[in-house]
């Protein structure tokens, strides 16, 4: 891989945003008035079945970040930290909920430092009302008719709504 100047000023926040909740929106959010940019690149993990397409989970985040002028929404085609040199960023943004989150994290951030030495993890908590909120309880509540109100923005609440009742 060629080397490419890398922009600290520049943070990549990735995963798979299936759906895209309240969560991840406070991490854009904190994450876009710490650097000028920040790219969200949306992908796929191997060890996850998803219930959109990665095109759909673009077009998703996309709706829900058009308010932030610094936020841009891009397929990752690979390994995420690959991407965020594709990008030019040096800093991977990732949030944390529980211990359980910091173990795996710390893991991925080791590998992901050895995989590419110049680019750096930042570690931003979740906030109380966001730290027990995953993508995969929130599509378990969607199929079995919970409310998602506290959870989603509406366009994706309704969207999951669809698509999870669909799958029954």
């Amino acid at each position: 891989m060629p080397d490419r100047i890398l922009n600290p000023r520049v943070a990549v926040y990735t995963g798979t945003f299936d759906p895209v909740h309240f969560g991840h929106l406070d991490i854009i959010e904190r994450g876009s008035r710490l650097y000028d940019r920040i790219i969200v690149g949306v992908g796929n993990n191997p060890d996850k079945t998803t219930l959109f397409s990665i095109d759909e989970r673009v077009q998703h985040v996309r709706t829900v970040t058009d308010r932030f002028g610094n936020v841009e929404v891009k397929p990752i085609p690979g390994l995420a930290v690959q991407f965020v040199r594709e990008v030019g960023a040096a800093i991977m943004v990732r949030g944390l909920r529980t211990l359980s989150d910091m173990d795996y994290e710390f893991t991925m951030s080791l590998i992901n430092l050895n995989l590419d030495p110049g680019i750096e993890t930042v570690f931003l908590m979740a906030k109380e009302e966001f730290s027990h909120v995953s993508s995969s309880f929130l599509r378990q509540i969607a199929a079995l008719g919970g409310d998602l109100t506290k959870f989603l923005p509406e366009p994706i609440k309704g969207l999951l709504i669809a698509r999870a009742r669909k799958g029954r």
